[in-house]
């Protein structure tokens, strides 16, 4: 910095001045405490243990969520005695691999809380409808409308009664619903 018609000895105490000043501004007055002085230690330091960073990938879409070749009576069976060992309710989801409403739902039962939720009270039984044009006696036997669209949900107990069965098409727009209406829809028919 140069002052002009100053002298060099009076500049540089003028630059000195303005750099203290400057650095006050910056950093403020405040004295340290001198507690807070660092001391020297003569044993040698232990190095601290660093927890890794919790590291969570978003649940990604999944190519095969409904297998055609199943057969769902099967499936049912299987999923029904799982949940009567597990204490559990069983939610059958109707739907397809190409349906982006299917996609939108599954990402959403694996985020939390409704991922806990799904894990503690319920059992999922996928079931194919193809096109809408498969397994639909099976929506049918539940009670559930799959002419309104899928995903549909229908919710037994472990004794194979349904509890819940989708008349409306509550579900087939994922898309522009909420996480927590899956939370709300879990919390209602958890075992």
């Amino acid at each position: 910095m140069r002052f002009p018609g100053v002298s060099f000895v009076k500049q540089s105490a003028l630059t000195a001045v303005f750099t203290a000043a400057v650095a006050f501004s910056v950093t403020g007055c405040k004295q340290q405490a001198p507690e807070a002085t660092p001391t020297v230690s003569t044993t040698p330091a232990t190095p601290a243990k660093v927890k890794p960073p919790v590291v969570t990938t978003p649940p990604a879409v999944k190519a095969h969520l409904y297998d055609d070749d199943a057969d769902p009576n099967k499936l049912i069976a299987a999923g029904l005695k799982q949940a009567k060992k597990e204490h559990k309710r069983v939610i059958l989801d109707f739907g397809g691999d190409w349906c982006g409403d299917c996609q939108v739902l599954d990402i959403y039962m694996h985020r939390q809380p409704n991922w806990d939720l799904l894990n503690n009270n319920f059992v999922v039984v996928h079931i194919s409808v193809g096109h809408i044009d498969k397994n639909l006696e099976i929506g049918e036997r539940y009670g559930v409308a799959l002419s309104k669209g899928v995903p549909a949900l229908a919710v037994l107990d472990a004794n194979g009664k349904a509890l819940y069965a989708q008349a409306g098409g509550e579900f087939e727009s994922m898309r522009y619903m909420q996480e927590s209406s899956v939370t709300e829809f879990l919390n209602k028919w958890k075992a």
